[in-house]
Protein backbone atom coordinates (compact mmCIF):
# COMPACT_ATOMS: atom_id res chain seq x y z
CA UNK A 1 0.00 0.00 0.00
CA UNK A 2 2.69 2.47 0.96
CA UNK A 3 4.22 1.68 -2.58
CA UNK A 4 1.15 2.15 -4.12
CA UNK A 5 0.75 5.57 -2.48
CA UNK A 6 3.77 6.88 -3.36
CA UNK A 7 3.74 6.69 -6.82
CA UNK A 8 1.43 9.02 -7.14
CA UNK A 9 -1.80 7.70 -6.49
CA UNK A 10 -4.12 10.22 -5.27
CA UNK A 11 -7.27 8.35 -7.35
CA UNK A 12 -6.40 5.42 -5.54
CA UNK A 13 -6.02 7.21 -1.87
CA UNK A 14 -10.03 8.22 -2.99
CA UNK A 15 -11.65 5.00 -4.01
CA UNK A 16 -9.76 3.16 -1.41
CA UNK A 17 -11.06 5.32 1.65
CA UNK A 18 -14.55 5.22 -0.41
CA UNK A 19 -14.52 1.25 -0.21
CA UNK A 20 -13.88 1.51 3.54
CA UNK A 21 -16.53 3.97 4.17
CA UNK A 22 -18.87 1.49 2.25
CA UNK A 23 -18.03 -1.60 3.76
CA UNK A 24 -14.20 -2.37 3.13
CA UNK A 25 -13.34 -4.28 6.07
CA UNK A 26 -10.45 -2.54 6.87
CA UNK A 27 -10.16 0.61 9.25
CA UNK A 28 -9.83 3.79 7.91
CA UNK A 29 -7.31 4.52 9.29
CA UNK A 30 -5.05 2.44 7.56
CA UNK A 31 -4.73 4.25 4.44
CA UNK A 32 -4.97 7.55 6.21
CA UNK A 33 -1.25 6.68 7.82
CA UNK A 34 -0.09 5.43 4.59
CA UNK A 35 -1.00 8.65 2.86
CA UNK A 36 0.82 10.30 5.85
CA UNK A 37 3.95 8.36 5.44
CA UNK A 38 3.78 7.99 1.54
CA UNK A 39 3.84 12.37 2.04
CA UNK A 40 6.62 12.89 4.21
CA UNK A 41 8.74 10.32 2.23
CA UNK A 42 8.71 12.70 -1.15
CA UNK A 43 6.25 10.34 -2.93
CA UNK A 44 2.85 12.54 -2.64
CA UNK A 45 2.47 16.15 -2.12
CA UNK A 46 0.99 16.51 1.58
CA UNK A 47 -1.45 19.26 0.05
CA UNK A 48 -3.01 17.20 -2.44
CA UNK A 49 -3.17 13.73 -0.72
CA UNK A 50 -4.40 15.15 2.73
CA UNK A 51 -7.78 16.93 0.61
CA UNK A 52 -7.56 13.30 -1.17
CA UNK A 53 -8.23 11.31 1.87
CA UNK A 54 -10.86 14.05 2.92
CA UNK A 55 -12.71 13.63 -0.19
CA UNK A 56 -12.71 10.03 0.07
CA UNK A 57 -13.86 9.77 3.30
CA UNK A 58 -16.57 11.80 2.66
CA UNK A 59 -18.29 10.06 -0.72
CA UNK A 60 -18.10 6.67 1.37
CA UNK A 61 -19.82 8.53 3.98
CA UNK A 62 -21.78 10.01 1.43
CA UNK A 63 -23.13 6.43 -0.61
CA UNK A 64 -23.73 4.86 3.04
CA UNK A 65 -26.20 8.04 3.71
CA UNK A 66 -27.39 7.68 0.08
CA UNK A 67 -28.32 3.96 0.37
CA UNK A 68 -30.36 4.29 3.39
CA UNK A 69 -32.23 7.71 1.91
CA UNK A 70 -33.10 6.24 -1.33
CA UNK A 71 -33.58 2.16 0.02
CA UNK A 72 -34.79 3.06 3.43
CA UNK A 73 -35.68 0.25 5.98
CA UNK A 74 -36.20 -2.05 3.45
CA UNK A 75 -32.41 -2.57 2.86
CA UNK A 76 -32.51 -4.13 6.20
CA UNK A 77 -35.44 -6.47 5.49
CA UNK A 78 -34.43 -7.73 1.45
CA UNK A 79 -30.67 -7.82 2.00
CA UNK A 80 -29.11 -10.24 4.47
CA UNK A 81 -26.01 -8.72 4.32
CA UNK A 82 -26.67 -5.32 5.52
CA UNK A 83 -29.21 -6.96 8.04
CA UNK A 84 -26.48 -8.71 9.18
CA UNK A 85 -24.78 -6.04 11.41
CA UNK A 86 -27.79 -3.46 11.27
CA UNK A 87 -30.93 -4.61 12.42
CA UNK A 88 -34.39 -2.90 12.97
CA UNK A 89 -33.88 -3.20 16.54
CA UNK A 90 -30.20 -1.43 16.12
CA UNK A 91 -31.42 0.97 13.93
CA UNK A 92 -33.90 2.29 15.85
CA UNK A 93 -31.03 2.52 18.84
CA UNK A 94 -29.35 4.60 16.23
CA UNK A 95 -32.06 6.78 15.63
CA UNK A 96 -32.18 7.60 19.33
CA UNK A 97 -28.35 7.97 19.62
CA UNK A 98 -28.63 10.79 16.45
CA UNK A 99 -31.78 12.22 18.42
CA UNK A 100 -30.30 12.51 21.41
CA UNK A 101 -26.57 13.63 20.69
CA UNK A 102 -26.96 14.99 17.06
CA UNK A 103 -23.68 16.49 15.98
CA UNK A 104 -21.84 14.73 18.61
CA UNK A 105 -23.07 11.59 17.41
CA UNK A 106 -21.31 11.38 14.10
CA UNK A 107 -18.10 12.67 15.55
CA UNK A 108 -17.75 9.37 17.91
CA UNK A 109 -19.07 7.44 14.88
CA UNK A 110 -15.99 8.33 13.26
CA UNK A 111 -13.91 6.64 16.56
CA UNK A 112 -16.28 3.50 16.50
CA UNK A 113 -14.68 1.62 13.82
CA UNK A 114 -16.84 -1.00 13.10
CA UNK A 115 -20.15 1.54 13.78
CA UNK A 116 -19.61 3.84 11.76
CA UNK A 117 -21.39 2.85 8.49
CA UNK A 118 -24.54 1.77 10.34
CA UNK A 119 -24.70 5.57 11.71
CA UNK A 120 -24.47 6.96 8.34
CA UNK A 121 -27.19 4.61 6.59
CA UNK A 122 -29.49 5.01 9.68
CA UNK A 123 -28.70 8.89 8.99
CA UNK A 124 -29.97 8.48 5.27
CA UNK A 125 -33.40 6.52 6.40
CA UNK A 126 -33.86 8.68 8.81
CA UNK A 127 -34.17 11.27 5.97
CA UNK A 128 -31.60 14.02 7.48
CA UNK A 129 -31.18 16.72 5.38
CA UNK A 130 -28.28 15.97 3.59
CA UNK A 131 -26.71 19.55 3.82
CA UNK A 132 -26.71 19.32 7.51
CA UNK A 133 -25.17 15.58 7.22
CA UNK A 134 -22.79 16.59 4.83
CA UNK A 135 -21.78 19.60 6.91
CA UNK A 136 -21.74 17.51 10.28
CA UNK A 137 -19.92 14.63 8.52
CA UNK A 138 -17.13 17.41 6.98
CA UNK A 139 -16.15 18.86 10.18
CA UNK A 140 -15.71 15.51 12.03
CA UNK A 141 -13.69 14.07 9.22
CA UNK A 142 -11.44 16.86 9.25
CA UNK A 143 -10.85 16.61 13.03
CA UNK A 144 -9.91 13.15 12.59
CA UNK A 145 -8.68 13.01 9.25
CA UNK A 146 -5.97 15.35 9.82
CA UNK A 147 -5.36 14.48 13.24
CA UNK A 148 -4.52 10.59 12.23
CA UNK A 149 -2.44 11.60 8.52
CA UNK A 150 -0.56 14.78 10.59
CA UNK A 151 0.90 12.48 13.27
CA UNK A 152 1.77 9.89 10.63
CA UNK A 153 3.02 12.95 8.28
CA UNK A 154 5.65 14.10 11.67
CA UNK A 155 6.80 10.18 12.06
CA UNK A 156 6.82 9.36 8.87
CA UNK A 157 10.79 8.69 8.95
CA UNK A 158 10.92 6.59 11.82
CA UNK A 159 7.88 4.10 9.92
CA UNK A 160 10.20 4.44 6.69
CA UNK A 161 13.52 3.39 8.67
CA UNK A 162 11.59 0.75 10.15
CA UNK A 163 10.26 -0.69 6.76
CA UNK A 164 13.76 -0.29 5.21
CA UNK A 165 15.20 -2.34 8.34
CA UNK A 166 12.79 -4.99 7.49
CA UNK A 167 13.21 -5.20 3.88
CA UNK A 168 13.68 -9.25 3.37
CA UNK A 169 10.20 -9.82 5.35
CA UNK A 170 8.84 -6.28 4.14
CA UNK A 171 5.97 -8.96 1.97
CA UNK A 172 5.27 -10.91 5.31
CA UNK A 173 5.11 -7.94 7.18
CA UNK A 174 2.63 -6.22 4.97
CA UNK A 175 0.66 -9.56 5.01
CA UNK A 176 0.39 -10.10 8.51
CA UNK A 177 -0.15 -6.18 9.07
CA UNK A 178 -3.15 -6.22 6.73
CA UNK A 179 -4.49 -9.71 8.28
CA UNK A 180 -4.56 -7.98 11.94
CA UNK A 181 -6.12 -4.82 10.70
CA UNK A 182 -8.78 -7.38 9.11
CA UNK A 183 -8.89 -9.25 12.14
CA UNK A 184 -9.37 -6.04 14.60
CA UNK A 185 -11.75 -4.25 12.38
CA UNK A 186 -14.07 -7.82 13.10
CA UNK A 187 -13.27 -7.65 16.63
CA UNK A 188 -14.27 -3.72 17.16
CA UNK A 189 -17.47 -4.39 15.62
CA UNK A 190 -18.32 -7.40 17.23
CA UNK A 191 -17.47 -5.54 20.59
CA UNK A 192 -19.17 -2.31 19.73
CA UNK A 193 -22.39 -4.18 18.28
CA UNK A 194 -22.94 -5.63 21.46
CA UNK A 195 -22.73 -2.68 23.41
CA UNK A 196 -24.80 -1.34 21.14
CA UNK A 197 -27.09 -4.09 22.08
CA UNK A 198 -26.88 -3.69 25.57
CA UNK A 199 -25.69 -0.49 26.63
CA UNK A 200 -25.47 2.31 23.67
CA UNK A 201 -24.35 5.38 25.61
CA UNK A 202 -21.19 3.65 26.77
CA UNK A 203 -20.15 3.70 23.38
CA UNK A 204 -19.64 8.00 24.15
CA UNK A 205 -17.29 7.05 27.02
CA UNK A 206 -13.77 8.16 26.47
CA UNK A 207 -12.40 4.58 27.51
CA UNK A 208 -14.61 2.92 24.19
CA UNK A 209 -13.66 5.64 22.26
CA UNK A 210 -10.04 5.33 22.85
CA UNK A 211 -9.09 2.03 23.72
CA UNK A 212 -11.49 -0.08 22.16
CA UNK A 213 -11.91 -3.38 23.05
CA UNK A 214 -9.09 -3.15 25.88
CA UNK A 215 -11.37 -0.64 27.63
CA UNK A 216 -13.02 -3.46 29.90
CA UNK A 217 -9.52 -4.70 30.87
CA UNK A 218 -7.76 -1.54 31.32
CA UNK A 219 -11.12 -0.87 33.69
CA UNK A 220 -10.90 -4.19 35.53
CA UNK A 221 -6.93 -3.79 36.23
CA UNK A 222 -7.31 -0.36 37.28
CA UNK A 223 -10.25 -1.09 39.77
CA UNK A 224 -8.20 -4.23 41.21
CA UNK A 225 -5.16 -1.87 41.32
CA UNK A 226 -7.25 -0.22 43.93
CA UNK A 227 -9.19 -2.46 45.89
CA UNK A 228 -5.40 -4.45 46.48
CA UNK A 229 -4.09 -1.11 47.38
CA UNK A 230 -7.16 -0.89 49.92
CA UNK A 231 -6.91 -4.12 51.15
CA UNK A 232 -3.36 -4.26 51.82
CA UNK A 233 -2.49 -3.54 55.29
CA UNK A 234 -0.10 -0.94 56.44
CA UNK A 235 3.86 -1.50 56.47
CA UNK A 236 5.33 -2.11 60.34
CA UNK A 237 6.90 1.52 59.46
CA UNK A 238 3.76 3.18 58.26
CA UNK A 239 1.87 5.11 61.28
CA UNK A 240 -1.67 5.00 61.05
CA UNK A 241 -3.99 8.21 61.00
CA UNK A 242 -6.30 8.71 63.36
Amino acid sequence: MFEWFERGSYLGIVLFLTLTGIGLPVPEEVPIVAAGVASRAGGLHWYYALPACLIGALLGDSLMYSIGYFFGAKVLKEHPWWSGFLTAEREKTIEDLIHKHGIKAFFVARFLVGLRSPFYLTAGILRVKYRWFLFADFICASIVISGFFGLSYAFGDRIEALIGHAETGLTLAVVAATVMAVAAFFLFRKRRMRLLDQDPESLFENRELIFGPAADRIADAVAFGEGHSADTPPAPGDKQHK
